[in-house]
């Protein structure tokens, strides 16, 4: 018996299954069923709830979903040892748990949500993390498909999400997620609640869709951002010559002095730098 419900611990589940943790998958399992309830409580109210997860593992997240009252959980998992531990859950919470054996970062769930929005919850495979999130975050139409993302990520990675201007970790991915996103760092948790232990500390991360950004298009956000932080210590005078247009006047047009460094201007700066690109590359076109 575990905390949260009849099903074996994690720990026989895997016993049970072999599975042991590839790191060529990126996993890490957390076997702490109270952890994993902390993680689905932070994305409630979850009765009416649709909940995508990504890479399920063993089922400890899922259970805790499922547990704590989700409608409906779709758990897309590539690994086809864990499929039949998942079994074992659906069948423990009949016609509420969808199984889908494939890669998260080809698999589309819109087909399965019937129209119906979503959250994402889920313990992030690390080597996919950002490059998951950077889809979630650049989908069309905005408003997403989802009204809430909770994820787990490195420390760092978590840290990066959440900046904003004057802060070390600030960058890209820190103005893509702010500018689309309200972020949070919910909470941490230590590499010894996982087999096998990481080397670093994760964090939980609350991301929840703006319901309309400030106004620009996205990838120029990208290009302008991108030009700006591949040249961190540059000011922008020097970075943003890629673009091939007046770094000058691309400054000029966030209200700020082209001497000025990226990790200075704050996310309103950069839509307004990507609006004056827009308008440049119009008249020359």
């Amino acid at each position: 018996m575990s905390a949260i419900d009849d099903l074996p611990p994690l720990r026989e589940v895997i016993r049970q299954h072999a599975l042991s943790a590839r790191k060529s998958l990126g996993q890490n399992f957390l076997l702490d069923l109270n952890l994993t309830a902390r993680i689905a409580r932070a994305a409630a109210p979850l009765e009416d709830s649709t909940i995508v997860e990504i890479g399920p593992g063993p089922g400890g997240l899922t259970r805790a979903l499922l547990a704590l009252g989700a409608k409906r959980v779709i758990a897309i998992e590539h690994d086809e040892r864990a499929i039949p531990a998942l079994q074992d859950i659906s069948a423990r919470y009949p016609d509420r748990l969808e199984i889908v054996h494939g890669d998260a970062m080809t698999f589309d769930p819109r087909p399965l949500l019937n129209g119906e929005r979503a959250k994402i919850v889920a313990n992030l495979p690390y080597n996919i993390a950002t490059q998951l999130l950077i889809g979630w975050l650049t989908t069309a139409p905005w408003p997403p498909w989802y009204d809430m993302m909770v994820l787990m990520f490195q420390r760092e990675v978590g840290e990066r999400i959440v900046a904003r201007e004057d802060e070390e970790a600030y960058g890209r991915l820190g103005v893509l997620a702010n500018w689309r996103c309200e972020t949070k760092i919910l909470f941490d948790i230590s590499p010894s609640a996982f087999v096998p232990p990481p080397k670093v500390t994760s964090s939980v991360v609350r991301l929840v869709p703006r319901a309309e950004p400030l106004p620009c298009d996205r990838k120029l956000l990208e290009q302008v951002a991108a030009a700006a932080f591949g040249q961190r210590r540059k000011m922008l005078r020097q970075s943003l010559k890629s673009l091939q247009a007046d770094p000058a006047r691309l400054a000029a047009a966030a209200g700020v002095d082209a001497t000025r460094r990226a990790e200075t201007i704050p996310i309103s700066g950069f839509v307004a730098m990507a609006r004056e690109l827009a308008d440049i590359r119009k008249q020359a076109g």
